[in-house]
């Protein structure tokens, strides 16, 4: 039997790596993140988020072909075996990000990026898409200043992001769940983990 895969979305401080951590816990599962994720993918990573203040320009579509490369890396060497494997995995992002990020964000093609995501991917598709989803004023207390180029790449910036978020998991309601993420890590993290369980069965 091969094991689930889950993803969690959400933008900047909306608690994603915190609540990636608990559920892989208490699944047994194997977490991992995209960006990273693989060693490859830890290099590109490095790149893709560079401090704020780096000097070397990154263009909006060497940015999207990057985060194609490193999923295709974290696909082939890590979460595919995995799953294959019976292992369950919960994962840091996924292709819901590029199409927030690189496509609302930035303003490419959504509809090329998820095309060029699935090839990447070769066609995998996460059992669960786990959204926490933060208010704006919640998310800047959080997160304070910004420290790397996409956290800093400005309010409208991330509220096209949001915005990109919120329109996926309505377009697609089998495959997501919305969670609210602004209370404490142990509520959010039983709230995710019911999500789950519901969803999913496990």
């Amino acid at each position: 039997m091969t094991g689930r895969f889950v993803v969690l979305e959400g933008g900047e401080a909306s608690g994603k790596s915190t609540q990636v951590a608990r559920l892989a816990d208490a699944l047994g599962a194997l977490a991992t993140r995209q960006p990273g994720g693989s060693p490859v993918g830890e290099r590109l990573r490095e790149v893709l988020l560079a401090a704020a203040d780096d000097p070397t320009p990154l263009d909006d579509r060497a940015e999207a072909l990057l985060m194609a490369a490193d999923r295709a890396q974290h696909v082939a060497e890590v979460i595919r075996p995995t799953l294959e494997s019976g292992r369950h995995v919960v994962c840091d992002r996924y292709t819901p990000s590029t199409i927030a990020y690189q496509g609302h964000g930035r303003g490419l093609d959504p509809e090329w990026l998820a095309t060029l995501a699935a090839w990447a991917a070769r066609d995998l598709q996460p059992d669960l898409v786990v959204l926490l989803e933060v208010p704006e004023d919640v998310a800047a207390a959080r997160l304070g200043r910004a420290t790397d180029r996409i956290e800093a790449a400005g309010v409208e910036f991330h509220r096209r992001v949001a915005q990109s978020y919120r329109d996926q998991a309505a377009a697609d309601p089998d495959r997501w769940a919305v969670v609210d993420g602004s209370g404490t890590p142990d509520h959010v993290a039983d709230l995710v983990r019911a999500a789950v369980s519901d969803r999913l069965g496990i």
